[in-house]
């Protein structure tokens, strides 16, 4: 993969380089700043960027912000967001263009390399790397989507753990049920929200992404 990392913090920044490096990907471009983050997105269009929220010149919300440019100009850019705080507003807006590839980790809970090549890869993919604690955030005060309130509880369950990008057998895994059974779960799932058949990936991905932007 063609990575682009944009974080500020000199010793972070270097520590995310060397562990793409180390997993076999290319970092292509690096940026420190909120501008530099949109220019080089636009320049270099990597296959996935990591992009931390809170950058110069403002120290607020710069990076998430370039993310939002640079995908209006080019649609499904894939972005992972690494930061320290959730963004509410700005995070549902990533999320609404229903393109996928997009996610957004706390730092706090990535607890090893595996986990964040992990996520990088899933989102580069076109796929979704939704941290529990920024779901919550995202949730929190919402009301239901429509199609979200038909569905059981189990289904809800499921749904979940899905926007956190779990795959069907590591879903499986969580609830103590089986792979067949989590297939059933969201093929019913799928049908209630209204997502016809399809990629599996991009169903995946639309129904995550009716989940996290109720209104």
């Amino acid at each position: 993969m063609r990575v682009l990392v944009a974080e500020d913090l000199y010793l972070l920044r270097d520590g995310m380089i060397r562990l793409i490096e180390a997993y076999g990907h290319e970092v292509v471009a690096t940026a420190a700043t909120g501008p530099e983050t949109l220019e080089a997105l636009l320049a270099w269009r990597p296959d996935v960027s990591v992009i931390d929220v809170r950058m110069p010149p403002r120290q607020s919300d710069e990076g998430l912000r370039a993310a939002l440019a640079a995908r209006a100009e080019a649609p499904g850019l894939p972005v992972l967001i690494l930061s320290q705080h959730v963004e509410q507003l700005y995070a549902r807006e990533l999320l609404a263009d229903g393109s996928g590839g997009v996610g957004y980790l706390l730092k706090e809970s990535v607890f090893d390399g595996d986990q964040f090549i992990d996520a990088l890869e899933r989102v580069a993919g076109g796929g979704t790397a939704m941290d529990p604690a920024v779901i919550a955030r995202l949730l929190s005060g919402t009301s239901p989507a429509r199609g979200l309130e038909r569905l059981t509880e189990r289904e809800h369950a499921v749904l979940a753990l899905m926007a956190e990008g779990l795959s069907n057998q590591a879903i499986g895994r969580r609830l103590f049920l089986s792979e067949s059974a989590i297939g059933k779960y969201t093929t019913s799932m799928f049908g209630k929200l209204g997502i016809v058949v399809d990629d599996d990936t991009n169903r995946r991905v639309r129904a995550v992404l009716a989940y996290l932007n109720k209104p």
